[in-house]
C-alpha cells in the first residue's frame, strides 16, 4: 500500500456539446452516436496540458500544506500529443512548479489507463530510503482539434494531480494492470504529412472495437476485479462502491453489468458535465464521490490500446503505520 496525501483538480469550463466547433460538421451517424453518449457538456480550457497539470499540482500541494520543494519525484502522465517534439513535458512541469530538488520523468503509453503505471512506479520509488513524496500529475487535452472521438466519447480539458507518500488517510492498497498489444493501432492519429487542423483520430477496425474488444474488456474487468479482491482477502460485499472512467453512459451500464452494481453516482454527474478527462477520470470521480470514512473503493480503467487496470483504495483509515504496495 501507498498513501494518497492530497489530490488537486482543474477541469475546464463546461461547454455544451452542441456548441463545439465540429458539431455542425458531424455526419448524421456521428451526431446520433455522440448524442447517445450521455455527455451534455465538455470541459474546455485555453491552457495547455502542462499548465493544467501545474495548476492541479499546486492545488494538491496546498491541500497538503506542502511546497514544491518538499517533493522528491515528479511523475508526469504524458499527454496523448506533446506540445512540441523532443522537448521534455516532465521537466517543463518540474520547472513550472519550482520543484527544483525533485527528479522528474514521465510515464504513459496506455491512454486512459496510464495512471496505473504511474502508481506502480511511485510505489517502487517510495520503497527507496531517499524518496518520501511523489507527485503524479496529468494535463488532459485532446490529441486533435476535434473533441468528439467516434464512436467512443468526447474529450474534455483538465488537470489532475496526486500527492503520494508512505502514510496518509487514503491508502492505495493494490494496483493491477494488464495489456494486450493486439489492439495497439486500433485508434491512431496520422500526423507527419499534414497540418494540425487536418489531424483526425481514426478507428482502424470499428467491428473489432465494438465487438471483439468489448467482449474482452468485460472479461478482463470481471477477472481483474475478482483477482484484486481475492488477493486482498475481500468479498464484493465489503466494497463500498466502484468508480470507473467517464467515456459514456453505455460504458457505465457495461461496468454495472460486469460488477453487478452501478458505479458511484459521481461518475455519471462528472461524465455529463465534463466529458472524458483521460487518466484523470477515476481519481477525480473518487474525490467528488464523498465516500464515508472506512470505505473500500475499487477504481477501474480501460483503454482501447488495449489496457485494463483495477485499483483498491481505502478511505479514511488513519495515518498510523507505513503503507507500501
Amino acid at each position: 500500500m501507498i498513501a494518497l496525501v492530497a489530490s488537486g483538480w482543474c477541469p475546464g469550463e463546461p461547454v455544451p456539446v452542441e456548441r463545439l466547433p465540429e458539431w455542425a460538421g458531424l455526419a448524421d451517424a456521428e451526431r446520433a452516436t455522440c448524442s447517445a453518449l450521455g455527455i451534455g457538456s465538455v470541459a474546455v480550457a485555453g491552457a495547455g496540458a502542462t499548465d493544467l497539470a501545474a495548476v492541479a499540482a499546486r492545488r494538491a500541494l496546498a491541500r497538503a500544506s506542502m511546497s514544491a520543494t518538499d517533493v522528491d519525484v515528479v511523475i508526469t502522465v504524458e499527454p496523448r500529443a506533446p506540445e512540441t517534439l523532443v522537448s521534455s513535458d516532465a521537466t517543463r512541469l518540474q520547472a513550472a512548479l519550482g520543484a527544483h530538488r525533485a527528479a522528474a520523468f514521465s510515464v504513459g503509453g496506455l491512454g486512459c489507463a496510464s495512471l496505473a503505471p504511474a502508481l506502480l512506479t511511485a510505489a517502487g520509488l517510495l520503497r527507496t530510503p531517499d524518496v518520501r513524496t511523489v507527485l503524479v500529475a496529468h494535463g488532459s487535452k485532446p490529441a486533435t482539434s476535434r473533441r468528439y472521438r467516434h464512436p467512443v466519447t468526447v474529450n474534455g480539458d483538465g488537470g489532475g494531480a496526486l500527492l503520494l507518500a508512505r502514510t496518509g488517510e487514503v491508502r492505495i492498497r493494490d494496483v493491477l494492470l494488464e495489456t494486450n498489444g493486439d489492439y495497439a493501432d486500433l485508434f491512431r492519429v496520422p500526423y507527419r504529412d499534414r497540418p494540425f487542423d487536418e489531424w483526425r483520430e481514426e478507428c482502424t477496425d470499428p467491428l473489432a472495437y465494438s465487438f471483439r474488444l468489448a467482449v474482452e474488456t468485460r472479461n478482463r474487468l470481471r477477472a481483474l476485479t475478482d483477482r484484486l479482491l481475492s488477493r486482498n482477502g475481500l468479498t464484493a460485499a465489503e466494497v463500498t462502491c466502484y468508480v470507473g472512467q467517464n467515456l459514456s453512459l453505455p460504458s457505465h451500464r457495461n461496468y454495472a453489468e460486469v460488477l453487478g452494481t452501478p458505479l458511484a453516482p459521481a461518475c455519471e454527474a462528472n461524465l455529463t458535465r465534463y466529458g472524458h478527462l483521460g487518466p484523470n477520470d477515476t481519481f477525480f470521480n473518487l474525490d467528488t464521490a464523498a465516500v464515508p470514512p472506512g470505505s473500500r473503493v475499487v477504481l477501474l480503467d480501460t483503454s482501447p490500446v488495449a489496457a485494463w487496470s483495477a485499483v483498491l483504495v481505502e478511505v479514511g483509515v488513519g495515518e498510523e503505520g507505513t503503507h507500501l504496495l
